[in-house]
């Protein structure tokens, strides 16, 4: 079988920069130990009401750490806890969070935060609150029958 030089040259191309691709990947996984954030820390999803700081979810100010507040939630089915909180202008905040039956999604409109709520492991992100306002929290991923009545609110306040 005859091919064209241009063939042949788009050909090794592709592979080529397959081969790059997955020898990439494979160092980041591998040798480096890249995991997806969700492997970072769990938790028995029974006992997420007994288990420090999701048996008290609301907003905390810590001390020497690299964020000011810790924003804690705990979803479950079609809510999340706490239903509404304030967060000081300005602040930089260490948001976590979990769930205790079913796969909940955790996006915040109008903002960079959206992460997956899986039971038995904690998600958590850190951003800074720099615009006032109401930010609404709302369930992207389905979940039941409820589903579309699962929402809480942030508050950025001055």
């Amino acid at each position: 079988m005859h091919m064209h030089k241009f063939e042949k040259a788009w050909l090794i191309f592709g592979i080529g920069s397959l081969l790059v691709f997955l020898t990439v990947l494979g160092v980041s996984a591998f040798y480096l130990g890249n995991q997806p954030p969700s492997c970072l820390a769990t938790i028995d999803p029974e006992k997420v009401d007994t288990t420090a700081p999701f048996n008290e979810p609301g907003l905390k100010k810590v001390e020497g750490k690299d964020w000011d507040y810790e924003l804690v939630f705990v979803a479950s089915a079609f809510s999340y806890s706490p239903a509404s909180v304030e967060v000081p202008y300005g602040a930089k905040v260490k948001i976590i969070a979990t769930t205790k039956d079913v796969v909940h999604g955790f996006e915040v409109a109008g903002s960079n935060i959206n992460m997956m709520l899986e039971p038995g492991y904690i998600s958590e992100h850190i951003t800074t609150f720099d615009k006032t306002g109401e930010y609404l929290i709302v369930c992207n991923e389905y979940c039941g029958v409820g589903h579309h009545m699962m929402s809480s609110k942030i508050k950025v306040v001055k």
